[in-house]
């Protein structure tokens, strides 16, 4: 199977002039190869599934508040399977974001007090090279900093610096991370 997806990886690059057309319905898809925006276009472009969001989403993922997300290169929130993220106060993420299904991303909390209301809080903002594993949850107001690593199931309610891999509920640091080595997408 895996050889089969990388034959037509392969494929749809050698011949990319003909299929990028796509990139007109993805503005913000900038660094993320052709093949993954066909893969998703026919859920999100023609069924309208998250069809307004202007990067690749998964047909299973939600994304609210679309428009309060902002996006840096190789990132697109929701393109792994069954994420939620809410931006009902804005999000802001930086180069290069790796998420794993099941991630929520929660910008804003109901009022303790009346659940027909939200709480206004500070954005989420995530740093560069971060990885945030499956089924973890960043909760509102929460930065993270530059090449981070958060552990799956992880529950992150405070700041967390750069440099780190960090998991857990609560959320500790596990140790330091080594300088990022990839191509980070700033350009």
């Amino acid at each position: 199977m895996n050889q089969r997806i990388e034959y037509y990886t392969k494929l749809v690059e050698k011949y990319k002039f003909l299929f990028s057309w796509v990139k007109l319905f993805y503005p913000k898809s900038k660094g993320i190869p052709i093949f993954y925006l066909l893969y998703f276009f026919f859920p999100q472009k023609i069924l309208r599934i998250n069809g307004r969001v202007p990067w690749p989403v998964h047909f299973t993922s939600r994304v609210l508040y679309y428009k309060n997300v902002s996006v840096g290169n190789r990132s697109a929130p929701g393109m792994n399977a069954c994420c939620y993220i809410q931006a009902r106060n804005s999000i802001k993420i930086g180069h290069n974001l790796r998420m794993g299904p099941g991630v929520g991303l929660i910008s804003s909390n109901h009022n303790l007090n009346n659940y027909d209301t939200h709480t206004h809080d500070a954005p989420i903002r995530i740093g560069n090279n971060v990885w945030i594993g499956m089924n973890s949850v960043i909760l509102p107001g929460v930065i993270i900093g530059n090449n981070v690593m958060i552990g799956a199931n992880s529950v992150v309610t405070d700041e967390v610096g750069s440099n780190l891999i960090v998991a857990g509920n609560p959320l500790r640091i596990i140790r330091e991370k080594e300088p990022y080595e990839g191509n980070t997408y700033e350009t």
